[in-house]
């Protein structure tokens, strides 16, 4: 790859690591033990754009509550992975179902389960907290933090790139 902007033209499909990626690093206790995440709505928003112009998204997340297969269910994704204890497994069965290679794949993650399947991707990305190892390997850091709008981010450009950002779709959820 060139560069990331190059890079851009050939996703076609995303992968987001949920935990300090499409939620912020900071979680809080429930007193049922459940943990409490904080989300962007702008990512939201993102997200289920991409969704219906028929981008395959997958959530990849070591977590496993319902709160999170109910959100992303509720934007449209289907492919959720929860208690992925190896993400590269769950990655490759996701390629696999779409038929899609590698590297027309944008992955975002911000900590170490993330790494293996970063160093695979067309087009690794972090958010601007990520760890540094994570930092090290990603083709673009978004300036914001997980949590804080880096899903829309790296969506919206892909999406404005291949013209489908400003549609007749765009105005509505």
């Amino acid at each position: 790859m060139t560069n990331f902007k190059e890079g851009l033209r050939s996703v076609k499909a995303f992968v987001f690591d949920v935990d300090g990626v499409l939620s912020s690093p900071l979680v809080y206790l429930h007193p049922s033990g459940d943990l409490m995440r904080s989300m962007n709505t702008k990512d939201g928003y993102a997200l289920q754009h991409a969704v219906k112009r028929g981008y395959p998204i997958a959530i990849i997340t070591g977590g496993n509550t319902e709160s999170v297969g109910l959100r992303f269910r509720g934007l449209g994704i289907t492919d959720i992975y929860m208690d992925s204890s190896y993400k590269l497994e769950d990655f490759n069965d996701f390629i696999f179902k779409y038929d899609i290679k590698p590297e027309e794949v944008l992955y975002m993650g911000d900590d170490l389960p993330d790494y293996e399947v970063m160093t695979r991707v067309g087009v690794p990305c972090c958010p601007a907290d990520a760890v540094e190892e994570i930092k090290s390997v990603a083709h673009y850091i978004s300036p914001f933090k997980g949590g804080a709008g880096c899903a829309r981010d790296v969506i919206e450009q892909v999406l404005r790139l291949h013209g489908r950002w400003m549609d007749g779709e765009s105005f509505t959820w």
